[in-house]
């Protein structure tokens, strides 16, 4: 007769969740695109950018530049995750310094 255990760790993580919305001094066109993606791609969190009815990822250009967000209009970053704090400041930053 053979006996086994097994042991089972469970780990608690608090994941954050940061959300701030910010008004586009300029279009949203493929440079703020691009600093989005590659500042986006950098951190672990789920991040999404909201436009209207539309949601998406930022760390794609495409999807960035699809959102058709112009100058005047109001785009909220949201992150999910360890890193969401510094996530949406760095996107926030970018989104609001666009020219």
């Amino acid at each position: 007769m053979s006996t086994s255990s097994e042991s089972t760790t469970t780990t608690a993580t608090t994941a954050s969740t940061h959300e701030t919305a910010v008004v586009l001094p300029a279009n949203l066109h493929a440079r703020p695109a691009g600093q989005l993606a590659r500042a986006a791609a950098a951190f672990v969190s789920a991040i999404q950018l909201q436009y209207a009815d539309r949601t998406v990822n930022p760390t794609g250009v495409l999807a960035v530049m699809g959102l058709g967000a112009t100058a005047g209009s109001t785009v909220t970053v949201r992150a999910e995750g360890d890193d969401a704090e510094q996530a949406v400041t760095a996107l926030v930053h970018i989104l609001a310094n666009a020219e």
